[in-house]
């Protein structure tokens, strides 16, 4: 069982803190070093927000694709091989919105702030 504060909210948490209270205070390199310390703070909290959803259909999607069952990374494994040996492309039905989709849910957590992920979810 868990109690509040979820691991999300105390990883924001910190995150703020650190990016509100501390950050104005330090300068040179030790504030870059401590951007990059916030900046990993607000990716894990993306991975802890958004992954499982995002892992969940692309796993739907690539049992479509490939017309099987397993994990996601053995369906991601079986997908680069199709690729490599020319099995699948670019023509195959759902493979290319496969890959724009789990394209842009990676985005999402990785870089949400990129200017081309931006223009694409205002193109939706």
């Amino acid at each position: 069982m868990q109690d509040e504060p979820t691991p999300t909210e105390l990883i924001k948490a910190v995150a703020d803190f650190l990016r509100n209270e501390i950050a104005p205070e330090i300068k040179g390199h030790n504030a870059f070093k401590l951007r990059v310390g916030i900046n990993a703070l607000d990716l894990v909290t993306r991975q802890l927000t958004l992954e499982q959803g995002g892992d969940a259909a692309e796993h739907a999607r690539l049992r479509q694709v490939l017309g099987m069952d397993g994990a996601l990374i053995e369906l991601n494994r079986a997908l680069s091989d199709k690729i490599a040996k020319g099995e699948v492309d670019l023509q195959t039905p759902g493979l290319s919105e496969h890959l724009w989709q789990t394209t842009m849910d990676k985005l999402a957590v990785d870089q949400p702030n990129y200017a081309s992920y931006k223009r694409e979810l205002g193109n939706k």
